[in-house]
């Protein structure tokens, strides 16, 4: 039923987030207005990574993409760190290593509690990419939250789900799977509320015009 990257319509195929366009009733896109761009990224890489084979696993999961819009740049930290944290220890060298890295810049920037604690609980898992990940941050300035926005959230993103079919695991589409189960329980989780920041559907939806579109 799903398969991978961008179709022109329903007749070529449809990925993950074209059937939320479609019960959303909106308009045919893998970037519907129904959900949050990081969430719908998650999706689409999910999505593109999982095998032909694997793909129908996640189909139950597509009306739980609909509405979520995100509650402030807590909520996108909050999500952003926790599909890190399940994927930090089972991805392979350079993957972990971007991971710790975004994994300590989600820390720097998160206000609740409970994800610093799973951050600092994840790291200590993988000592060699967190001292790693630490001296390569050493010495830079803040990051804002802008440019975690545009540049670290969706790198982060992108490091769990290649790191994560990349491992050397017995069935990584399981593993696909519970990245996206993850992401998914972070965005329907409570956030507390934070300083306003311009919304990150505006960061990436500028990110993307006239760009690239997969």
């Amino acid at each position: 039923m799903l398969s991978r990257g961008k179709h022109r319509s329903p007749r070529k195929g449809a990925c993950f987030m074209e059937m939320a366009s479609v019960l959303a009733g909106e308009p045919w896109s893998d970037r519907p207005r129904c959900t949050h761009p990081l969430l719908a990224q998650l999706a689409r890489l999910v999505n593109d990574h999982t095998s032909d084979g694997g793909r129908a696993r996640l189909v139950p999961m597509i009306p739980e993409v609909i509405g979520v819009h995100g509650e402030g740049f807590e909520w996108e930290v909050g999500v952003v760190a926790a599909v890190g944290c399940r994927a930090v220890y089972d991805a392979p060298q350079e993957a972990q290593h971007a991971l710790a890295a975004g994994l300590i810049r989600c820390q720097e920037l998160s206000d609740d509690p409970v994800d610093q604690e799973a951050i600092a609980e994840a790291l200590e898992l993988v000592p060699e990419a967190a001292f790693w990940a630490r001296s390569f941050i050493d010495g830079a300035p803040p990051l804002k939250p802008r440019s975690f926005q545009r540049h670290s959230a969706p790198a982060v993103l992108l490091s769990a789900v290649r790191g994560t079919s990349q491992a050397a695991v017995v069935d990584p589409d399981a593993h696909l799977y519970g990245l996206l189960r993850t992401g998914l329980d972070a965005a329907h989780r409570a956030r507390v509320s934070a300083p306003s920041v311009e919304p990150v559907h505006d960061v990436l939806r500028d990110r993307h015009a006239g760009g690239r579109r997969r």
